[in-house]
């Protein structure tokens, strides 16, 4: 087979996308993520509260691959207010380490005028390798 799509239990069935696609030579990608619980609620309308939610999204996509937050290698975050992020950048550390610990894997920031979804302050999308077993 040459990739398998990761799904994390319990959430949401994706439309017309996928959450994960692992590569067989153990390469996940991991699609856009927002800051939407797993029933594509989102609790937050904060910029911190949002990234939260985004981190642990990544983290389960990755856990339910088999993988863990060391098995990252790039995140790519896409805001739509820069001056937010410059100047939250406290909290956005200290929430990146509750979630993903001292790991920071190559990142890109882009900065946006909108995303898809109505509400959506970022979208983060991640790449990881996972070691074969």
């Amino acid at each position: 087979m040459p990739h398998e799509i990761i799904h994390p239990e319990g959430w949401a069935p994706a439309k017309g996308y996928a959450n994960g696609v692992l590569a067989s030579n153990g390469t996940l990608y991991i699609g856009g993520q927002v800051g939407w619980d797993e029933n594509e609620i989102f609790q937050s309308d904060n910029f911190i509260g949002q990234m939260e939610q985004v981190l642990k999204n990544i983290r389960g996509v990755l856990e339910a691959a088999g993988g863990q937050v060391s098995d990252l290698v790039r995140l790519t975050w896409f805001v739509t207010d820069k001056k937010e992020y410059l100047a939250r950048q406290r909290e956005i550390g200290e929430v990146y380490r509750k979630i993903m610990g001292r790991h920071f894997p190559a990142m890109s920031l882009v900065v946006i005028s909108d995303l898809v979804e109505d509400g959506a302050l970022l979208e983060i999308e991640a790449t990881a390798v996972l070691a074969k077993a």
